[in-house]
């Protein structure tokens, strides 16, 4: 008999099966990471980071003051790094307990990027680029002329890559030095995503999908019909893989369309402004406006299975999905939901929202 991984390979059709839910998700915007013990941590609307056990069970939850929309990012000692509308980031240790908080000036609604030297990259709605020392004391401040709600990437080089409601996207040297900026046609709310040969992939909310090359020149534009703040990810053969509005799209490495999907269920108000994930076996995982998990076929976009939330409750809130294929998608109704896949994440440098379950934002080195 076929391992269920050589299984799908060979082509035969699969589905995803629902292990648990765990409640307490309501209005959660922000995408669960994974502690290398297997750790599900999320965000909360009600200011509540949790951390959940591998079966669901809660671990413990710590209060912030006001609603978090940012994910977590899981540092190698297993702290958690998140940012809240309280205007403070904070560090939570592995039992819940705070280690420090750091203020700022606005809103903290992008992730943090942890670079492999310990420091903390995020921005601020107060306008500001930050990078913190692993103690939480301030390294240096970058200013920039709008919000900040994009999600820093690292380069294998250590530069950092982020882009601003002042419709400038940012390339800073590990100094906090600037090494270029790139100038769009509308806010940036999507988080970039790094290729193997160093382009930098991002969405505008000028519609358009940008690849830029390492030193800052357009390597393409796609008009992609629409306006979204949903961040790209990298398949195995430099495919991106975007929504926009109600649709999810893919896009060449040359940057023409592959394909574009409607949503299985488009109602009013539905919009997809989540990253997808790329499994091993060439399937995409999409989550949506309407309701939706579903995989499509990376060649064709042809549906292979499709799940639906709580009462149909939208997600905007990206997948995680574990090494052993475990599936975690919250939807803004009221759960966190794994779904058994048994298929890892493909070895691409960028085959999900922050690249990796612990949601470093680091480019994956040596992936293909």
């Amino acid at each position: 008999m076929l391992s269920v991984e050589a299984s799908y390979l060979a082509g035969q059709s699969y589905s995803a099966t629902n292990l648990w839910k765990a409640p307490g998700m309501w209005g959660t915007r922000s995408s669960p990471a994974l502690g290398t013990d297997g750790t599900i941590y999320i965000g909360t609307w009600s200011g509540r980071l949790l951390a959940l056990n591998p079966d669901g069970s809660k671990r413990w939850a710590f209060r912030t003051g006001l609603e978090m929309a940012s994910s977590p990012a899981v540092g190698t000692d297993e702290t958690v790094y998140i940012g809240c509308r309280d205007r403070r980031f904070y560090a939570v240790d592995r039992r819940g307990k705070l280690k420090w908080f750091f203020p700022t000036g606005g809103w903290v609604d992008a992730s943090a990027a942890l670079a492999t030297d310990g420091t903390i990259y995020f921005g601020s709605w107060d306008k500001q680029f930050y990078a913190l020392n692993p103690d939480g004391s301030k390294r240096w401040v970058f200013s920039t002329g709008g919000p900040i709600v994009s999600s820093a990437a690292i380069g294998a080089d250590g530069t950092i890559y982020f882009g601003s409601h002042d419709r400038n996207f940012y390339a800073l040297n590990p100094d906090g030095s600037l090494r270029w900026r790139f100038a769009t046609g509308g806010a940036i709310l999507s988080s970039p995503a790094i290729g193997a040969d160093g382009a930098i992939y991002f969405s505008s909310v000028d519609g358009k999908l940008h690849a830029l090359n390492p030193d800052g020149s357009a390597r393409w534009h796609l008009h992609t019909g629409g306006v979204t703040g949903s961040s790209p990810v990298l398949g195995a053969d430099g495919t991106i893989f975007i929504s926009v509005n109600t649709n999810h799209c893919a896009v060449n490495a040359d940057g023409t369309f592959k394909w574009v999907r409607r949503f299985w269920h488009p109602g009013p108000g539905a919009y997809g402004d989540t990253a997808a994930a790329v499994l091993a076996n060439g399937h995409v995982i999409f989550t949506g406006g309407d309701g939706y998990v579903m995989t499509v076929l990376h060649g064709t976009g042809d549906r292979d299975w499709v799940w639906n939330f709580w009462l149909y409750a939208p997600s905007h809130s990206s997948v995680v999905v574990s090494p052993e294929g475990t599936v975690y998608a919250a939807c803004t109704g009221a759960y966190l939901y794994a779904l058994q896949n048994n298929v890892p994440l493909a070895n691409t440098p960028w085959p999900m929202f922050r690249a990796d379950p612990q949601h470093t934002g680091r480019v994956r080195i040596g992936a293909r």
